[in-house]
């Protein structure tokens, strides 16, 4: 009899332990956060954000994943209070309780970034899914529960500290005025002839730069367009001769690095939109990419979408001061108006100022955080934008690739080619000032 009992607590023992093994395998797997994060992506996307708003739902969702991961493996990561403006304190967890600290990252990056700007409860059907698998694999109840209420903690704190980021503020902002007695001046593009977007973007706080006057644009060239020998009546040229005499590979890198969440399409009297992942949301799955070649585990995985979204926050901040300090014409309208009035980019025009390149600011300030996670010269291939139906593109570093950017958005014709380096310069240095100011590993 006894050894009968000790057999079946022995199975028990095996079984429990097999469980334990499993259920950890599958939630403490840095894919299953990498998915998270897609699952976000694809959220923000359906709900038509700007990438500058986009990319405020990935940073305090990260951020709260990552505080989480500091109380789980403090010998290893440091926390972003006091680093970063405004948030000063995070709770701890309490002692003796069974925190999975992998389950409660999830646990607060999904809270976190569905209750930053749309409705709670938008990823609960994903989170289901994902706790379902995790309860089959032997997920024991009271880490379950333990994790959640620690998760719930950290994303509080976090969700009221991103209420005081002046967001709400500019949702009742005054609009951007059109001043169409300025020819150099920003106006509405074709087809949409949408408002200018986030205006007061540039009033948003910043998480680690002073503020959005740390580092300055250049001014742009003078607006002549009469003199044929002026720098900025040359640029206008280059825009519209490049847009006539595309390559299929100079399409496919505008394309590549297009990133329009909100596309208008125009057939006949029918217009309908298409949507893809936004300039920040491209970066997103950079860094998921990146975390899966370089076999990071789910700790460093967190770290890095924490630290490359900080980066993709502040340089949006620091390219909108430039964009409504400068309020400049698009290339199409300057064409439209003075040369070609039928005559379009290869790239759909953005709603906002000419000066700088955001896409190419953040990506190279993506670049940037990438590389002081992963190293540089780091190959690898980008599939992102795969599910659009655009074929890979792959690349020797992460800086390479925002290099490839100044050309796409060349090309796309929605930008001068100056104003693509100046946004690249600038961004290299906000991303550049961030590595050098936060602390997070040990």
């Amino acid at each position: 009899m006894r050894n009968i009992l000790m057999g079946i607590c022995l199975i028990a023992c095996f079984t429990a332990c097999k469980n334990n093994t499993e259920y950890k395998a599958y939630l403490h797997n840095q894919q299953l956060f990498c998915n998270t994060v897609h699952e976000l992506n694809t959220v923000v996307m359906g709900n038509n954000f700007p990438p500058m708003v986009a990319a405020r739902n990935y940073t305090y969702a990260a951020i709260a994943a990552y505080e989480v991961i500091v109380a789980g493996y403090p010998d290893k990561y440091q926390s972003l209070a006091g680093q970063v403006h405004g948030l000063e304190t995070l709770p701890q967890p309490e002692a003796g309780k069974p925190i999975d600290y992998e389950l409660a990252a999830l646990f607060s990056y999904v809270k976190v970034g569905e209750s930053v700007t749309f409705p709670e409860g938008s990823m609960q059907q994903y989170l289901d899914s994902v706790l379902k698998i995790a309860r089959s694999k032997g997920l024991p109840d009271d880490i379950e529960k333990a994790s959640k209420q620690f998760a719930d903690t950290i994303s509080a704190v976090i969700i009221k500290w991103s209420k005081k980021d002046n967001y709400a503020e500019t949702r009742g902002a005054e609009k951007y005025t059109v001043n169409e007695k300025d020819p150099s001046r920003w106006v509405p593009t074709p087809p949409g002839y949408f408002q200018a977007a986030e205006p007061h973007w540039k009033e948003i706080r910043t998480m680690v730069i002073d503020s959005a006057n740390l580092f300055p644009a250049p001014k742009p060239f003078t607006f002549d367009i009469k003199n044929k020998n002026s720098d900025y009546y040359k640029q206008v040229i280059a825009v519209k001769n490049a847009g006539d005499s595309l390559t299929a590979e100079q399409k496919h890198i505008a394309d590549f690095w297009d990133d329009n969440p909100f596309k208008i399409n125009v057939s006949g009297h029918v217009m309908f939109g298409t949507k893809k992942f936004s300039p920040s949301g491209h970066w997103m799955s950079v860094i998921g990419i990146a975390a899966k070649q370089a076999n990071y585990d789910y700790a460093a995985t967190v770290y890095a979408f924490a630290k490359t979204s900080i980066a993709l926050f502040d340089a949006f901040i620091q390219c909108w001061n430039a964009k409504y300090t400068y309020n400049t014409i698009r290339p199409e309208s300057v064409i439209n108006k003075y040369f070609d009035a039928n005559w379009r980019p290869y790239l759909q025009t953005p709603a906002f100022p000419e000066y700088t390149c955001g896409h190419c600011t953040i990506s190279a300030s993506a670049a940037e955080a990438l590389t002081s996670v992963f190293g540089d010269n780091i190959p690898y291939t980008d599939s992102t934008e795969l599910e659009f139906g655009i074929k890979n593109r792959s690349y020797k570093s992460f800086r390479d690739a925002s290099n490839e950017n100044i050309l796409g958005r060349f090309y796309g014709g929605i930008h001068y080619y100056p104003s693509n380096i100046a946004g690249h310069e600038l961004g290299t240095k906000v991303g550049d000032y961030i590595v050098q100011k936060l602390k997070m590993k040990k």
